[in-house]
């Protein structure tokens, strides 16, 4: 246990993510579904229990592995994944902000700053590294600093406007920079290792985060939301006409990559829906289909793993 305490990843907090995610989505379809809304408030309270008990053991991990973390914020890769923390809390604050707003205010403040002290971090890791490729850059890369573009989804309820507008123009500017470096890097070099594949999903969100978080801050939509949105849509297709890419690969924790990125995409139809009708209600309710299947695959699959002591394990 205490060998596996070492190697347990800060990327486990991709977990939070993708439940979050999805306990939007559920409290989106309780407008019209009540067993939705009732289902959506008991995962909201899971998912946070869930948030403490990972967050208490990675607190553990600190404590008596601090080397083992120092090597985590410092590796190419492994160094985006440390804004799921910050991440997670602001999801939360959005899952808790209609039931608990005192709650969601303080997630959303703590995960406001330390996701800023984490972008501050990793962009000066990024400019001043010694040891960063062509070849270690891939989605996962967001997560850091486009990640900012969730902070006005329930920003807009706790913060001044132009501290929303803040975090929006910071994560678009550096989408925008990284999504080119990242297509750039996947023509024209090596691909992916096959345990990132499954983070090619992230290119999903920031175009439907960014919707999402534009519409809040807006409150219609304008030429500029449907851009985003349609950009979101294409890159959904994209990887689902690669589908057999990702069918029978081993499950690595990087498969949590699927959930959040189409938990986006669900709720920006859900929005669209709630402005134009129509065929966004359909291609809602499509997407929550399968976003519900892979949920139950992804939580079953690392039960699995866990229980086979297949994950915090040290890589080969």
């Amino acid at each position: 246990m205490s060998n596996r305490l070492q190697h347990f990843p800060v990327s486990f907090f991709s977990v939070i993510m993708g439940l979050a995610g999805f306990t939007i989505v559920l409290e989106m379809l309780g407008v019209h579904m009540l067993i939705a809304r009732n289902i959506s408030m008991i995962l909201a309270y899971v998912t946070a229990l869930i948030f403490v008990a990972i967050t208490l053991v990675y607190v553990a991990k600190v404590f008596r592995y601090p080397g083992a973390v120092k090597a985590e914020i410092k590796h190419p890769v492994k160094i985006s994944f440390s804004a799921t923390f910050s991440i997670s809390m602001l999801l939360l604050s959005t899952v808790f902000l209609k039931t608990h707003e005192t709650v969601s205010f303080y997630l959303w403040v703590s995960g406001t700053i330390l996701h800023l002290v984490c972008t501050l971090y990793v962009l000066n890791s990024w400019l001043h590294h010694t040891h960063f490729e062509i070849t270690h850059i891939n989605p996962a890369w967001f997560i850091p600093v486009v990640g900012n573009i969730l902070v006005p989804i329930a920003g807009v309820e706790h913060a001044n406007m132009e501290i929303c507008w803040f975090f929006f123009s910071l994560g678009f500017v550096f989408w925008v920079i990284l999504f080119t470096i990242i297509i750039y890097r996947m023509i024209f070099h090596n691909p992916l290792p096959e345990r990132l594949l499954p983070t090619l999903f992230i290119l999903i969100a920031p175009p439907a985060v960014g919707f999402i978080s534009y519409v809040k801050l807006v409150g219609h939509v304008d030429v500029f939301a449907r851009m985003l949105f349609y950009s979101a849509l294409f890159l959904t297709l994209l990887l689902f006409t690669q589908v057999r890419r990702f069918i029978g690969m081993p499950f690595f924790m990087s498969w949590w990559a699927y959930s959040f990125p189409l938990a986006a995409m669900t709720i920006a139809s859900f929005i669209m829906h709630t402005h134009f009708g129509g065929m966004f209600l359909i291609l809602f309710y499509l997407l929550l289909v399968i976003l519900a299947a892979i949920m139950l695959i992804l939580v079953v699959r690392t039960l699995i793993a866990i229980k086979r002591s297949e994950v915090c394990v040290e890589e080969g």
